[in-house]
């Protein structure tokens, strides 16, 4: 059934740092005139899951309370859970839009294949769901999310009032770490070519155990002005459209010159 035009658009808000996290009680202030918000969010942070899915075990929903007005849900999975769950079992149909963050931390360049908030954002987009994912690059508790508010609904705004949308538009926004007044705006950025120089360093726990955390420097390959990485240092916000489509087109021709 078509959609009347004074009918709210339905904007599903999930994270993964929790229900719990400031970032995500931000983001939905940010958008929450914007139109009708239901929130299905981890009951626990689950950072760095990637797209994960919960297999061999049951999944939980419960009620929560995040924002006064604003239907809100826990749940026991992953963050890609928590979107399969919210169309399925929550919202009963397809959400207008889904939102993710505003994550505390960064996800630029490589951390978008490990950031569980891009992954609930892909997984909105493989389900045709035009989506966003937020991150803001302050890792602290505490975090200032003014900047990241302001810029969210901008943004928002705009995927709202487009017409013709990609229904499997998925953007990686990054917000820099400074004051709303000292960031020069908004830059469409590539995804910067950067990674980690990880090794584990060795422990012993006080039961005379050896265990491993993983440790590193952060190494930037890509010196282009066009990245994201790019625009960040030099204050704007990025903006990075990405996709669940993996093929490296580029090499096909090349591959159908093998013997094979």
């Amino acid at each position: 059934m078509a959609k009347s035009k004074t009918e709210k658009p339905v904007i599903l808000v999930t994270n993964d740092d929790s229900i719990s996290a400031p970032g995500i009680k931000a983001l939905v202030e940010a958008v929450k005139d914007l139109g009708k918000v239901i929130v299905v969010a981890p009951d626990k942070p689950q950072s760095g899951m990637g797209h994960a899915i919960t297999l061999g075990h049951h999944l939980r929903l419960q009620k929560a309370h995040i924002v006064d007005g604003v239907e809100a849900y826990t749940c026991s999975g992953t963050p890609v859970d928590c979107v399969k769950l919210a169309v399925d079992k929550v919202l009963h149909h397809k959400p207008t839009i889904c939102l993710s963050g505003i994550n505390h931390g960064a996800n630029h360049s490589i951390n978008v294949i490990y950031s569980g908030t891009m992954s609930a954002a892909l997984e909105a987009s493989i389900e045709s769901i035009p989506s966003i994912g937020f991150s803001l690059l302050d890792l602290s508790i505490d975090a200032d999310f003014t900047a990241a508010k302001h810029y969210a609904r901008i943004i928002v705004k705009q995927l709202l009032a487009d017409k013709k949308l990609d229904k499997h538009l998925c953007l990686n926004v990054n917000i820099p770490k400074v004051a709303t007044s000292l960031i020069k705006g908004i830059k469409i950025c590539k995804q910067s070519y950067a990674k980690y120089d990880e090794k584990f360093v060795e422990r012993t726990d006080p039961h005379g155990k050896k265990y491993y955390w993983l440790a590193g420097d952060f190494i930037i390959n890509d010196k282009g002005q066009d990245t994201d990485l790019y625009a960040l240092e030099k204050g704007y916000v990025s903006v990075v459209p990405v996709q669940f489509d993996m093929t490296a087109h580029h090499m096909i021709e090349k591959l159908n010159l093998w013997e094979l």
